[in-house]
């Protein structure tokens, strides 16, 4: 390591003090230990202990969704189970003092800090915002090959790009794992609210409400300011959430992140499209229209959309015909934020009378799928002739190519009250015998109703929201449990 002023060298081993206090306190500080813990805590922590596997562990997710205090929640896991403090230690890689350093020179550094340098057996090593730093992904392939008795994990909040490098140079050598925003299902174990929620034998969903108003009442609540931890305990930052959302998520992410990581040089023309596009979440787009409605080359917008999805900012979803099939030539989309609140912070909270509440609650439904890891979903739209539809969101078999269930997303009980009025749903399902399972949801009502092609079952779209975002979760623990033993 070339410091050539030993005193950057020791201000460099003081800040790295700092940030592990539990080299000399032996434990994580309170303010970490006492925010609640993600879901998804068990499998992360499972993945960082897992020595048996000599890999990386790359946490990615967007900014503010909790992967830092996850960090923390599992350090203090580790020294719970036995493992000695100064064995453990945190790096924050974007921290200004830290300009510049290798992965190697950090962990040299960190050693020395804790006047054990010739050792190098037995760490859990964290390094934090990875992605600042240039081809983090050779030096941290290096690192897991050369010290093979010590564990890695990385963290970063550009999620493709960094799935991209992990999977181009840490092929057999890193484990990626995703850290979404806040589920539904998460919110209400964050607030508390378990008692709102109920098992159920309907035979429609597992699970009902002893009181749908109040549920609602949350779901609003979750749609305007539930997709980070923080917003959800903070009445302040609910006050303003401008202030904090847009400010420390979204400016950040599109004036630094993508900048940084892409070579983008028009910021203001990238920010233009995210605000035409968050305004209009759940809405159909074309690259014409998109180009003539924001000013912005095709080509360029094509990469722009990329660039917001790789940030995790935003979901392209594709269209089928009334016959499940893809279109050759992708001439229009859907466009859905991941996380519903962006919207609010952005413009303003809606209520649950707004005319935007139909889009958002859509927009919170595809984010419980998105976030559960669930990508093989399209929409689908046709006009021919006279014939004109439109379905929310239809799963189709990758294997047959065929429609296999389908999810029309309402925020109204007209449709549960007056089923024949869903002539989309109709004419599409009179095309695709091969549909099993046919959705509708409500905004307060359970029911059935029977047609020829099968039974369209109505569910409250927070019961609904709950249910998958609850199932996707638990299904993940599975083939992670399952994979412990194969």
């Amino acid at each position: 390591m070339n410091i050539a002023n030993s005193f950057i060298e020791e201000q460099i081993q003081k800040r790295m003090v700092l940030d592990n206090p539990w080299w000399e306190s032996g434990k994580v500080d309170d303010d970490f230990t006492q925010f609640p813990r993600r879901a998804y805590l068990d499998d992360f922590y499972e993945l960082v202990t897992d020595l048996s596997v000599k890999r990386a562990v790359i946490l990615m997710g967007p900014r503010r969704v909790g992967k830092t205090v996850m960090i923390y929640h599992s350090i203090d896991r580790l020294i719970s189970s036995g493992i000695d403090p100064k064995k453990i230690i945190y790096i924050s890689v974007d921290t200004p003092i830290y300009n510049n350093i290798s992965l190697e020179d950090f962990f040299l550094l960190a050693r020395k800090a804790l006047k054990n340098e010739e050792s190098y057996e037995g760490y859990y090593v964290f390094f934090d915002e990875i992605q600042y730093l240039k081809n983090w992904e050779v030096h941290l392939k290096s690192m897991v090959d050369t010290f093979r008795s010590s564990r890695f994990v990385a963290s970063g909040s550009a999620a493709a790009a960094l799935k991209m490098k992990s999977i181009e140079s840490g092929a057999g050598r890193f484990s990626d794992f995703l850290l979404p925003p806040l589920t539904f299902y998460e919110y209400i174990q964050f607030k508390k609210l378990d008692s709102l929620v109920v098992k159920s034998n309907n035979g429609i969903s597992p699970y009902d409400t002893i009181n749908i108003d109040a549920l609602n009442r949350h779901f609003v609540e979750y749609i305007n300011f539930g997709g980070y931890p923080e917003v959800v305990f903070s009445e302040a930052i609910r006050r303003n959430p401008g202030q904090y959302i847009k400010n420390d998520i979204i400016d950040k992410v599109l004036l630094r992140d993508l900048p940084s990581l892409y070579g983008i040089s028009d910021i203001q023309e990238l920010n233009k499209l995210f605000v035409h596009i968050a305004f209009r979440s759940g809405n159909e787009f074309s690259y014409e229209s998109l180009s003539t409605e924001a000013g912005i080359k095709k080509e360029t917008i094509k990469r722009y959309l990329e660039y917001l999805e790789a940030a995790f900012l935003i979901k392209v979803v594709n269209r089928i015909d009334q016959n499940a099939k893809r279109m050759q030539r992708v001439t229009s989309f859907k466009i859905y934020l991941t996380n519903p609140s962006l919207r609010c912070a952005l413009f303003t909270p809606i209520n649950e009378d707004d005319e935007f509440m139909g889009s958002m609650v859509e927009t919170a439904v595809f984010s419980q799928w998105i976030q559960g890891g669930k990508t093989d979903f399209f929409y689908a739209n046709w006009a021919k002739g006279r014939s004109k539809g439109e379905v929310d969101i239809v799963w189709v078999d990758m294997a047959t190519q065929k429609a296999i269930s389908l999810a029309e997303i309402k925020w109204t009980d007209r449709f549960a009250e007056n089923p024949t009025e869903l002539k989309s749903l109709y004419s599409f399902l009179s095309l695709n015998p091969s549909v099993k399972k046919i959705f509708v949801t409500s905004k307060t009502r359970f029911g059935t109703y029977d047609i020829p092609e099968g039974k369209i079952m109505f569910i409250p779209v927070a019961i609904y929201s709950y249910w998958i975002s609850n199932f996707l979760y638990h299904s993940k623990r599975m083939q992670s449990e399952q994979k412990n033993y194969m």
